[in-house]
């Protein structure tokens, strides 16, 4: 009796809009959503954020169906609620009669270029939200960025993310997917306070960018984005100043570079061999390329990659990178350098800007297998400005080998003020780790193999003050160095392979 009075009572609540308005739920079919793919809803849709608003806040639902839409405006107070069995496609301006919100003035990146179109401007997106408090987006439903542009500089009426969110704060985005979702699928940029929980992303470039955000935590995401990186670590000077990117937690993720829709459907595709930009396919987590305010207090663990390239944490602007930790990650077909580190000094900003630092990042209990022998591990400063207080402990790295002897002794270019990225120095000569331009380097419980024999050293460094080794093995190939020294103070090995333990105070050029 009480149940079948509740399933009434329910029934009486959920068909009654006024019932329903009153306890803060707005059905967007109540305002003329008609979910069929063919009108175009998203008048509909804004008109229910504008009464939930107007009521001071509320749930804004999408039941099941299809919703074809141009922008949809965000308020404050707002939860975007799409439903099982509801997907918001993005319209095509070509295909429907409707365009999407023009992109805001920005002089950051509009006249000044300190960062691409795409991060400089927020509205011409299909949701958007600007300046908002206490707004999320939930369900278990699907955003599908048909109509939304990847590349290049939209024209106006022009949409190229799924999501946009600026100067915001009290932000949660959960549990939705989203395919294809144009230069972004999510950009929030000056968010504080921001929640990504359990979203799958299938998307054509990158799947989550967090620029100028603080107090951050992402967490059970899926991110397929062989095109672009898959989630990413900015502090660009779209806000008009520095801003940092701090106090962030990235945990229990999934990244990869598996064909576009192939993550989504269940198929896992990898005929795409590179990204249209140049180099291997995408899909990984990175820190910068835009580095202008600092990265400071970020935490990545117990994360996968998979076909995709390796971690990169990069300050090339003028950032200050430091407090990183890195640990229990597992790194499957790696097709670049499993990791790249790299202090740089583009210096795409302020003339004011000075070069950053790069500094205190430990990185702990690591699985790669590494597919591609054009590289090895890179941790690189540029001349008189080192990376340094860096520790690698208990990693395990497998590279497929191959490599001839003649990559040992190929130069690595400085390109100091390029843009960051492993594709961009060529051949590397080392199969284990790169390292220049360092201080205090530290790797213990190192074990590194190859499936064929890589006639390059194992570790290459160069201009290095302070760099401690013990407890590592290093398969050898006949004849090959396991270190390749120059210029280097302060170095020492404890049981590495068959080396004997030394300290060396300063080594102009030696080979152990």
């Amino acid at each position: 009796m009480l149940r079948n009075s509740l399933i009434l009572l329910s029934l009486l609540f959920f068909s009654n809009p006024i019932l329903a308005q009153q306890a803060g739920m707005y059905d967007v079919k109540d305002f003329g959503a008609k979910g069929d793919g063919v009108q175009l809803d998203s008048d509909a849709i804004n008109a229910a954020i504008d009464a939930a608003s107007n009521a001071g806040g509320g749930t804004v639902v999408v039941p099941a169906g299809e919703y074809l839409c141009f922008s949809i405006r965000l308020k404050s107070h707002i939860n975007l609620q799409i439903n099982a069995g509801a997907t918001i496609v993005a319209a095509n301006m070509e295909e429907h009669d409707g365009k999407y919100d023009d992109p805001e003035p920005n002089m950051w990146g509009d006249s000044l270029h300190y960062q691409d179109f795409g991060h400089s401007h927020f509205h011409n997106s299909l949701i958007w939200g600007d300046g908002l408090e206490d707004v999320s987006i939930t369900g278990s439903g699907l955003i599908y960025g048909n109509g939304l542009q990847k590349w290049g500089r939209p024209t106006p009426g022009l949409g190229n993310k799924a999501i946009a969110l600026k100067k915001c704060r009290n932000v949660i985005l959960r549990d939705f997917s989203i395919l294809h979702g144009g230069h972004f699928a999510i950009i929030t940029t000056g968010v504080d306070n921001l929640t990504i929980d359990n979203l799958k992303i299938d998307t054509n470039r990158d799947a989550i960018d967090i620029d100028c955000c603080r107090h951050v935590r992402v967490s059970n995401c899926s991110l397929n984005s062989p095109n672009d990186d898959a989630l990413v670590l900015k502090a660009s000077y779209a806000l008009g100043y520095a801003a940092p990117c701090e106090n962030v937690t990235i945990t229990n993720c999934a990244v990869f570079g598996f064909d576009e829709g192939t993550f989504l459907d269940g198929t896992y595709q990898t005929t795409q061999v590179a990204a249209p930009d140049k180099g291997v396919v995408t899909g990984r987590i990175k820190l910068g390329t835009e580095s202008n305010g600092d990265f400071r207090n970020i935490t990545i663990s117990n994360c996968t990659f998979e076909h995709c390239r390796g971690l990169a944490l990069e300050t090339v602007d003028g950032s200050n990178l430091e407090n990183i930790t890195v640990s229990n990650i597992v790194m499957t077909d790696i097709l670049n350098a499993p990791f790249f580190f790299r202090l740089g000094r583009r210096m795409r900003g302020p003339e004011t800007m000075a070069v950053g630092s790069f500094r205190r990042v430990l990185v702990d209990n690591v699985v790669v297998t590494a597919s591609n022998p054009q590289y090895g591990s890179m941790l690189m400063g540029i001349p008189g400005y080192d990376v340094e207080d860096i520790v690698f402990s208990n990693i395990w790295i497998k590279v497929k080998g191959g490599a001839p002897a003649e990559q040992a002794s190929v130069e690595v270019p400085e390109l100091e003020t390029k843009y960051p990225d492993p594709q961009e120095f060529g051949d590397i000569p080392a199969w284990g780790f790169y390292i220049r331009h360092a201080k205090n380097i530290r790797m213990s419980n190192i074990n590194l193999e190859f499936d064929v024999p890589d006639f390059r050293p194992v570790f290459i460094l160069e201009d290095v003050k302070g760099a401690s080794f013990s407890d590592i093995q290093a398969q050898p190939a006949d004849g090959v160095p396991t270190f390749q020294l120059k210029d280097v103070t302060n170095f020492d090995l404890h049981r590495v392979n068959q080396i004997e333990d030394q300290q060396l105070e300063e080594v102009k050029s030696l080979q152990l």
